[in-house]
């Protein structure tokens, strides 16, 4: 197998590996014996999930999570520059998009080695293939400010690029602020404006539905604390 750094989509919930991960991704998977990981737990349980045939204790893990320094990063790819294959993978979908996977691709680039993306499923396209708003011009733009003030600064700031810029505005909030996330848009944004509420993506009980504001606040919707992407458009 060719040395290179693999990254590796993982499930973005209860979801059956068959319906989102591609086969050729477990032929890769099995192939690799040196992990980067933001969770060692979830990461083994992931892997278990494609191929129950895999010895877990065989297999070497290194946690890349935001604690982690800089010079650690560098460290890791040492098995790649020894020849072997290694496999990056993200709490949750795609590494490196939205997660600290990032910099572990940084250092790789930099220092020349080959770097692989592998098919998966990511919310965020997801989110806005479901949508209905613009797929040609969209900006992802993480976390938004814990900080009502400072949130509802940026709702503003992102509703007003969405208008100038003709652009689909994304963003995500931790699944127990969802709530209090779609309220201050309701509180916000425009009667007009569109907003688009994609929960628990790929998994049975996935929810998505695109209303304006004014429409939402008529029907306000009870969110779970479950992943969840919002996204606005005018």
């Amino acid at each position: 197998m060719e040395a290179a750094l693999y990254l590796i989509p993982s499930l973005l919930g209860e979801t059956p590996v068959d319906r989102v991960i591609p086969t050729y991704n477990k032929t890769v998977i099995k192939g690799i014996r040196y992990f980067v990981v933001e969770n060692v737990r979830s990461a083994r349980r992931f892997l278990k999930s494609v191929d129950r045939s895999i010895d877990i204790d065989q297999l070497n893990f290194s946690v890349l999570d935001v604690r982690t320094k800089p010079g650690e990063v560098s460290e890791m790819l040492a098995p790649l520059e020894a020849g072997n294959p290694i496999g990056v993978i993200s709490e949750a979908g795609c590494p490196a998009v939205a997660d600290p996977g990032a910099d572990i691709v940084d250092k790789a680039q930099r220092k020349g080695l080959k770097v692989v993306p592998l098919v998966g499923p990511s919310s965020i396209i997801l989110s806005v293939m479901a949508s209905g708003f613009n797929g040609q011009s969209f900006a992802f733009n993480g976390y938004l400010p814990i900080g009502q003030n400072e949130r509802v600064k940026s709702l503003r700031q992102l509703e007003q690029r969405a208008v100038t810029l003709n652009q689909t505005q994304i963003f995500i909030e931790t699944p127990y602020r969802n709530s209090n996330m779609m309220q201050d848009i309701l509180n916000v944004c425009c009667s007009s404006t569109r907003v688009c509420v994609a929960s628990n993506l790929t998994c049975d009980d996935e929810w998505v539905r695109t209303k304006s504001v004014r429409e939402w606040r008529a029907e306000k919707p009870d969110l779970p604390k479950v992943p969840t992407i919002f996204l606005i458009y005018r």
